[in-house]
């Protein structure tokens, strides 16, 4: 066994809150040393951190879900390490864990908290880089928002925004298990192809082309009846005038403001919401905890099915969080977005 004496930890702590876009100035990069375990704790070394638009949230000072991370603090972010010593007979060394591990290399944990640390099972096919998204949160966040939130209906019309996102990629092909026409609206023609040629969407809606509010109403002749929104401003928008009677709006994110410090971006009139019945309803993964397992069995059987097929956008190096977590605000990944801090 390594003593951690011998080790050295690089981590990110938070230094100054962003005022628009992340950069490597908001933190600093610090190497410590690793204390020795206490009872009940463990060891763990990162392998893979997962960024996504929470990040950013997680950085400004705000009302959230979870208290924001404090000045002098690892950046709080999630991923999936391997434990290397333990003394938590919960947690066997050599095994694979998920949960909110932090932009580091190393993190001492119990496995208890708000986010609590989960064994992975050892399942054939399943790489770490599935289990960090299509069948890990980014998965979950898809299936509970749809199912729970949209209840979808066999014949209807879902808008899915940011589509060639890791969460967005996902709830479309969910979509179509359960019926729906499915239109996706990405950022450029190749997502768009990737949408419609591998994902199997109806239709996909390129925001960048000028004309994509009328190849929106084009693709939408019957309205629209689930939108499962992860943008927000001009895109929410577009997608909320073509609402049916009785829609429903899934309210996953609003990544067109995070770096803004306004946000009138993300408002829209609440008058069509009384006129049309339309429930709009936010959710956070964490509220549905206690039910992850069945919404992964679930989601794994679909896979192995090959009726969710998944991408993802790998980064090597911790050292490259900071600028890397732009991607998403920039449209610059496909699928899930990962950080490869060491070899699993």
């Amino acid at each position: 066994m390594t003593s951690t004496m011998q080790l050295k930890n690089r981590q990110f702590r938070l230094k100054t809150r962003p005022n628009g876009r992340v950069t490597k100035d908001n933190f600093d990069f610090v190497e410590e040393n690793i204390p020795e375990l206490a009872k009940d704790q463990i060891l763990v070394r990162t392998i893979y951190l997962s960024l996504d638009p929470t990040n950013r949230i997680w950085m400004s000072d705000m009302e959230q879900y979870l208290p924001p991370v404090q000045i002098g603090d690892v950046m709080r972010g999630l991923g999936i390490g391997k434990v290397i010593q333990s003394k938590n007979s919960k947690f066997k060394e050599g095994s694979y864990v998920s949960g909110v591990l932090g932009w580091q290399e190393y993190v001492v944990s119990d496995g208890r908290g708000a986010w609590p640390l989960t064994v992975l099972p050892k399942l054939p096919g399943l790489s770490l880089e599935i289990m960090a998204g299509a069948a890990g949160m980014t998965g979950l966040t898809a299936y509970f928002g749809l199912y729970e939130i949209g209840k979808p209906k066999e014949g209807e019309t879902m808008v899915v925004s940011a589509a060639a996102g890791a969460v967005g990629s996902i709830v479309g092909q969910l979509g179509k298990i359960s019926g729906l026409r499915v239109v996706g609206i990405a950022g450029g023609e190749e997502k768009c192809r990737w949408l419609k040629d591998e994902l199997k969407f109806d239709a996909a809606i390129d925001y960048k082309n000028p004309n994509w509010k009328q190849h929106l109403e084009d693709a939408t002749p019957n309205g629209v009846d689930i939108n499962f929104e992860n943008v927000g401003g001009e895109i929410m928008e577009a997608v909320y005038k073509r609402m049916n009677l009785h829609g429903r709006f899934v309210l996953c994110g609003l990544i067109s403001g995070y770096n803004d410090t306004d946000d009138s971006k993300s408002r829209i009139s609440i008058a069509p919401a009384l006129m049309k019945r339309i429930k709009i309803e936010g959710f956070i993964i964490t509220d549905y905890v206690q039910r992850f397992q069945e919404a992964a069995t679930k989601i794994i059987m679909w896979m192995a099915a090959g009726k969710i097929k998944h991408k993802e956008t790998i980064i090597e190096g911790l050292d490259k969080a900071p600028e890397s977590l732009n991607l998403l605000f920039d449209g610059g990944n496909v699928g899930k977005l990962l950080i490869k801090v060491s070899e699993p």
